[in-house]
């Protein structure tokens, strides 16, 4: 069985903002070990796609992720 792509976790955790958060915790991790894997510093995400696509809940999603080991940088 092959490993997640940062990609593909990177679109699972969409779904999971999408629905309230859930098993996030879990897909942060898995994120957090495809980075390590790629070699990548941080994760891109697509703010167009977060649930609250405003400064206030993109900051957040960045204190939680950094929180759990993942740096995270939105696209423009």
């Amino acid at each position: 069985m092959s490993q997640p792509t940062v990609a593909e976790i990177t679109d699972t955790i969409y779904a999971s903002l999408q629905a309230n958060n859930e098993d996030l915790n879990t897909h942060i991790a898995t994120l957090k070990a495809a980075l390590a894997r790629e070699g990548k510093k941080e994760a891109e995400f697509d703010p167009a796609k977060l649930a609250q696509n405003n400064r206030q809940g993109r900051k957040l999603m960045q204190a939680y992720f950094r929180q759990r080991g993942v740096s995270v940088k939105f696209s423009a």
